[in-house]
């Protein structure tokens, strides 16, 4: 069975930072690319950010980039999200992605909802003005 679990989500003020963690059982997390997706209410689901299996690799979508910093460490199986100078657009539920294949890092920001193999059931962020 595989599980992704989403924490650290919260309400925060403005330029207030918030570290979001995803944990990954039933998979060898070293080898799986991961990505985080951000929804606003009435958009669709959109990343802001993934990295490579090894975490050599990172991508960030131009409005989270310099605020945000995606990680991971594989030893505990698990990526975070650290998210300074937060901002009220970042009110968002956020989700974990699991890419089972490892596609290339580098496109992963180009790559559908569709194409992610299991989610985590989101963590929200609220950011107050």
């Amino acid at each position: 069975q595989v599980d992704v679990v989403e924490s650290g989500g919260g309400l925060v003020e403005a330029g207030e930072s918030l570290k979001l963690s995803c944990t990954v059982s039933g998979l060898d997390f070293r080898h799986l690319g991961m990505a985080w997706f951000q929804r606003i209410p009435g958009k669709q689901r959109e990343a802001i950010s993934c990295i490579s299996w090894s975490g050599n690799t990172t991508r960030y979508v131009d409005s989270v980039k310099g605020r945000f910093t995606i990680s991971r460490d594989n030893t505990k199986n698990t990526l975070y999200l650290q998210m300074n100078s937060l901002k009220p657009e970042d009110t968002a539920m956020y989700y974990c992605a699991v890419d089972r294949r490892g596609d290339p890092p580098e496109l992963c920001l180009t790559y559908p909802p569709q194409h992610y193999d299991y989610w985590g059931q989101g963590t929200q962020v609220t950011v107050s003005s």
